[in-house]
């Protein structure tokens, strides 16, 4: 081998050499980073002639495993979905009270049944009799709470949608724009790798939004489609439209048009669901929440309000009453009326009639709404009714079975604490799940083990190269000195 021959293998070494630690040094440093993708140098030989004339850089690999991060992302996916139902039902849950909290439904109940029984025992006691009043007060007072917390929800969640649909349309114009880039970038021989890491990062927020399914083109570029079919992004990426609505109302559903779905190109993408095919993440959850699981826990509420007000206005428990009359409790001065129940237990309200405050009196309690005087101070007898009329089982909603007041209420304080419940376990199956595939795409990653390995592999190539160079320059000195 000549010197000009060693001094040029020298150099090509060099140079590769000083690539491979840039990319072990990016390595390094990137190793925690979310979506990068371990790199290497890729080197090929270079033939002078017969004469070897060292190594060239070919290019940068980046690794990654395609399926398994497929399944990273639908489990992303998945975990979103639940964790934003958890967190919800968990928030719900501490807002209307625990079924051993006694500032909750249960315990208003209690408190009211107590006080009529207190009652009975002095029923001449305007006191007594007072309290039984304040204590229906509380009722409704939760009643109404517990139904702007479920709205709130609601609307918590019709805001979560237009977020989701922001950072979707955002996200798919952003691996729009870089795959442009890298198709751009790819042409003039340049690397692609920070792109590529760039890029994926995108679309793993995609994958949060929508469960979705990355479709690889030869031209370095990638398509995207939901799980189901649905096309969000082939060379160019589609724009979804969602209108949210400011305040939401216990009556206010999408069937009834009250509530906006999702667009495509402005035509709805599916008028039963307004999620269609992109339900599956943090969208699918964000809709089953405000159309069905909040709407049935509104529905149970209402079935509470319907059950009290029956129950204080049946002619059997207060014989003074005629159909149609006001009981205790009343739809804002109105009579229960079966055919307009949404929302109830947002309208219900104490019988003025009885309540000092409105200009009530408190012996009509005692006595019977319509009593046209006032009975005997010392007879209990229609406060008795009163308080036997809470142990009776009856179903006057339509589609309910049939339950006392309390068993009504815990009823609905249960059905809460079981959503919960369910959420949290399907969390946990999923949040394992997702810790498993995690890990093994992490496996793939970048070992800083094996890199400082590879360190010193390429320190001590460097120094055989730098060692060569020194040794071309001794022997061309001696020359240049005969």
């Amino acid at each position: 081998m000549s010197i000009s021959s060693a001094l040029n293998n020298a150099v090509a070494g060099l140079t590769a050499t000083s690539r491979m630690a840039e990319a072990v040094s990016s390595n390094l440093s990137n190793a925690l980073t979310e979506g990068y993708g371990k790199r290497s140098v890729e080197l090929s030989s270079v033939q002078v002639g017969n004469v070897g004339g060292g190594v060239k850089v070919t290019g940068i690999v980046r690794f990654t495993d395609a399926g398994i991060l497929n399944d990273r992302r639908l489990a992303d996916s998945a975990l979103t979905s639940q964790q934003e139902t958890v967190s919800t039902l968990n928030r719900l849950e501490q807002n209307l009270g625990g079924p051993n909290d006694s500032a909750n439904l249960v315990g208003k109940l209690a408190a009211f049944e107590t006080a009529l029984i207190s009652a009975t025992a002095d029923p001449a006691s305007e006191t007594r009799l007072a309290s039984v009043v304040s204590r229906l007060g509380d009722i409704t007072a939760t009643l109404q709470s517990n139904t702007r917390d479920i709205q709130t929800h609601r609307q918590e969640a019709d805001a979560e949608i237009a977020n989701s649909v922001e950072q979707l349309n955002t996200s798919l114009k952003q691996v729009e724009q870089l795959n442009a880039d890298i198709v751009r970038m790819r042409g003039a021989g340049q690397d692609v790798s920070a792109l590529l890491d760039a890029r994926q990062v995108a679309v793993d927020e995609i994958a949060k939004i929508v469960p979705i399914r990355q479709v690889d083109h030869d031209n370095g570029t990638v398509g995207l489609m939901t799980t189901s079919g649905t096309t969000l992004l082939d060379s160019r990426a589609v724009e979804f439209g969602f209108a949210a609505t400011p305040t939401i109302t216990a009556d206010m559903t999408l069937a009834s048009g009250a509530l906006g779905g999702i667009t495509l190109d402005g035509v709805p993408l599916d008028t039963a669901t307004g999620v269609g095919r992109l339900s599956g993440g943090a969208l699918g959850a964000a809709f089953t929440l405000r159309d069905e699981t909040l709407v049935d826990l509104q529905q149970s509420l209402d079935e509470v309000a319907v059950d009290l007000i029956a129950r204080f206005e049946d002619p059997a428990t207060d014989p003074t009453l005629n159909a149609g009359d006001l009981g205790l409790l009343t739809e804002e001065g109105n009579p229960l009326n079966l055919s307009d129940v949404a929302g109830l237990a947002g309208r219900i309200a104490v019988n003025s009639a009885i309540d000092p405050n409105s200009g009530g009196e408190l012996h009509l309690l005692r006595d019977g709404l319509n009593a046209a005087t006032a009975g005997s101070s010392g007879d209990a007898a229609q406060l008795n009714n009163w308080l036997d009329a809470l142990g009776v089982a009856r179903a006057d909603a339509a589609g309910v079975s049939t339950r006392s007041a309390a068993g009504r209420v815990s009823d609905f304080t249960a059905k809460i604490g079981t959503a919960r419940l369910s959420a949290e376990e399907q969390l946990s199956f999923t949040a394992a799940r997702w810790d498993t595939i995690k890990s093994a795409e992490l496996a793939n990653g970048v070992d800083t083990d094996i890199e400082l390995q590879t360190l010193m592999r390429i320190e001590q190539a460097y120094a055989a190269n730098a060692k060569v160079l020194e040794t071309a320059d001794f022997m061309m000195q001696r020359l240049m000195e005969i």
